[in-house]
């Protein structure tokens, strides 16, 4: 009698293993990359003078009143802008895997209902209040974003779905919106003859505004749509 193995061998997943060397020249290298983290951290002086004083220096002319806003939409708008390109290509990549399913279940209880109903318009309003609050103290687009994403979640959790025609370039357009309107102003300012993304002081605080009500939204369906796990529309 012939007896198989369900175990693959050969060119099966035992072959396919990389050689002990190998894995140990990985390990090796992952080691000498946290140890070089660590001495870079160890070695941090103590009080660190930083960058206060320069940015102090120019805060009336970033627009705002709080350092925190004023470095990530003016003095460093690069950075910003790249942050929210990986966001929208994180969600692509998603998309790209499988459509959504309904996350068919048990249906919610009373209890999740409830507080659902309670919170999120509460968080629609907090969402509101970091965005505005941004300029002058902790709080802006990614805050304000993150809060929104998690009334989106709460909603998804307890079954409510977009129906069909906001799935289309409604919920396409909610996500692009952050990095198309902080792309339009950047080329704008090139077009009136300025410098990308360096707002003129008299409308920087404006400008600021602008692209971080359109951030907050885009960043706030695309957490929801993240948690989703799949691409909205194809499922039945």
């Amino acid at each position: 009698m012939k007896v198989t193995s369900d175990v693959p061998s050969g060119n099966g997943l035992v072959g396919n293993l990389a050689p002990w060397w190998l894995r140990l020249l990985l390990g090796m290298l992952i080691l000498a990359v946290f140890a070089g983290i660590v001495l870079a951290l160890l070695s941090l002086p103590e009080h660190a003078a930083g960058l206060k004083v320069e940015v102090d220096a120019v805060m009336a002319l970033s627009g705002v009143s709080h350092p925190v806003t004023g470095v990530l939409l003016n003095f460093r708008g690069y950075d910003t802008l790249l942050e929210m390109a990986v966001l929208l290509l994180a969600l692509v990549g998603v998309w790209s895997l499988a459509p959504a399913t309904h996350m068919r279940g048990p249906a919610p209880g009373a209890v999740l209902e409830r507080l659902t109903q309670l919170y999120a318009p509460l968080m629609l309003l907090v969402a509101g209040y970091l965005l505005w609050n941004g300029a002058h103290a902790p709080g802006g687009a990614f805050q304000a974003g993150a809060v929104l994403g998690a009334a989106g979640v709460l909603l998804l959790l307890t079954g409510r779905r977009l129906s069909a025609p906001w799935t289309g370039w409604p919920l396409r357009l909610a996500i692009i919106l952050g990095l198309t309107v902080f792309i339009a102003v950047g080329a704008a300012l090139v077009w009136l003859g300025g410098t990308l993304l360096q707002y003129p002081p008299a409308f920087a605080g404006r400008l600021i505004l602008l692209i971080e009500a359109a951030a907050t939204i885009s960043i706030g369906v695309t957490l929801a749509a993240l948690f989703l796990g799949g691409r909205p529309g194809d499922d039945s």
